[in-house]
């Protein structure tokens, strides 16, 4: 019953996310490294990490409604799968932080083109009662591109040794690979009957909160703090790099991270449905808070396998089950609104949650800005706790 689940094109967009998520990852990695290496501060990294950031998610919406609004998809698919293709070597063509972050915002803008076009898609392609399966069959090939990616840089990386600059042009062929395979994508005819006349803004889902439950903006404000202080996974990278850890040795824990997270989502969402998403959502708070304290200070490899390894556990505490929960707090006819106003807002987080975690490390050093994070979860679990509108069985 799956494989008949999965459609001719369903296979091409997941073999398409596979190809694009092997060009992605395999920089992603090396990224903090190459950027190091040129002479870029933490502070730096940051701003250009927290513009990324913010470009990805309000982009998203955006483009996500244009693509309703003139009743198309895969042009949107092609442009921006396209754009992420060429923006991976931007970079290093010129050594300036403006080409570094036009060159992140383009890959990023891609990313905001694609995204909903592509899951609309997914969700046209398949019937209702397989969504899940068809959801699931295209993360998974997601997560083995985020596999094969990191472990082609390692390989790379173990016979050139420091040379990022050629890593970020190799990038280009399996992004051309996913691009070349948009081509075998058409058009379905009958999307454009929903071609609408209403005006596009860039920030149209934030009318919602003035009419939103009371559980909803209290459950945001604690999510949208908690994004304040939550910078880029870069700043991991860095800190393992500082204390000393090789390239291939830290390349391979980002990729025993990326498969603790990929192997734990799905059953830690099963424990979530039975004893509530918010003790799950506690629970990854806390993790977190953990692992920032414990990078805080200079450790040894085997301490930061088991950090990462906590570090997966939290994203599979954190990622999906906050959307989930934002479901549970909304009217069933607000939950896109309602979570693409929190995509919103945790957007421009996210830019102020680098740009500060960067120049904290550049002011003060490393150690204050992971022990800061680590007090601002224990703050927000403090706030959820003790908040009388987010019962407990939620």
């Amino acid at each position: 019953m799956l494989m008949k689940a999965i459609t001719r094109i369903i296979w091409i967009l997941s073999l398409i996310s596979l190809f694009n998520d092997v060009a992605s990852e395999m920089l992603i990695p090396v990224m903090p490294l190459y950027l190091k290496s040129i002479g870029f501060s933490a502070l730096i990294i940051g701003i250009i990490e927290g513009v990324a950031e913010a470009v990805s998610g309000l982009s998203k919406g955006y483009f996500g409604k244009i693509s309703d609004h003139m009743g198309k998809r895969v042009p949107f698919v092609r442009w921006g799968y396209g754009l992420s293709a060429i923006a991976k070597p931007i970079i290093v063509f010129i050594v300036n932080p403006f080409w570094v972050v036009f060159g992140r915002s383009v890959d990023k803008i891609g990313k905001g083109l694609r995204t909903g076009a592509r899951d609309a898609i997914l969700s046209d392609e398949s019937a209702h009662t397989d969504r899940g399966k068809v959801f699931g069959f295209h993360r998974s090939m997601d997560t083995v591109g985020a596999a094969i990616g990191p472990s082609l840089a390692l390989i790379y990386l173990f016979y050139h040794p420091g040379n990022y600059r050629n890593l970020f042009l190799f990038s280009i062929f399996p992004g051309i690979v996913a691009v070349a395979l948009t081509f075998f994508i058409k058009e379905n005819k009958k999307e454009k009957g929903n071609v609408s006349a209403a005006p596009v803004r860039l920030f149209p889902k934030f009318d919602y909160w003035n009419r939103s439950s009371p559980a909803y903006k209290s459950l945001v404000i604690g999510l949208v703090f908690f994004t304040l202080f939550n910078s880029s996974d870069i700043f991991l990278l860095l800190k393992m790099k500082e204390s000393g850890t090789s390239d291939l040795m830290l390349i391979g824990i980002y990729i025993f991270y990326n498969l603790v997270y990929a192997l734990t989502s799905f059953p830690v969402g099963i424990i979530a449905d039975k004893i509530g998403l918010k003790k799950i959502f506690v629970i990854g708070l806390l993790i977190f808070s953990f692992v920032y304290f414990g990078m805080s200070v200079r450790q040894t490899n085997y301490i930061y396998v088991g950090l990462l390894f906590c570090y997966g556990l939290f994203y599979a505490c954190n990622e999906g089950i906050s959307k989930a929960w934002i479901s549970k707090v909304c009217d069933k006819k607000d939950t896109a609104t309602a979570i693409g106003m929190f995509s919103g807002l945790q957007s421009i987080a996210a830019l102020i949650a680098s740009s500060l975690a960067g120049y904290i490390w550049y002011a003060f050093g490393s150690f204050y800005t992971f022990v800061i994070t680590g007090f601002a979860a224990v703050l927000v679990v403090l706030y959820i706790l003790f908040n009388k509108t987010l019962p407990v069985k939620q």
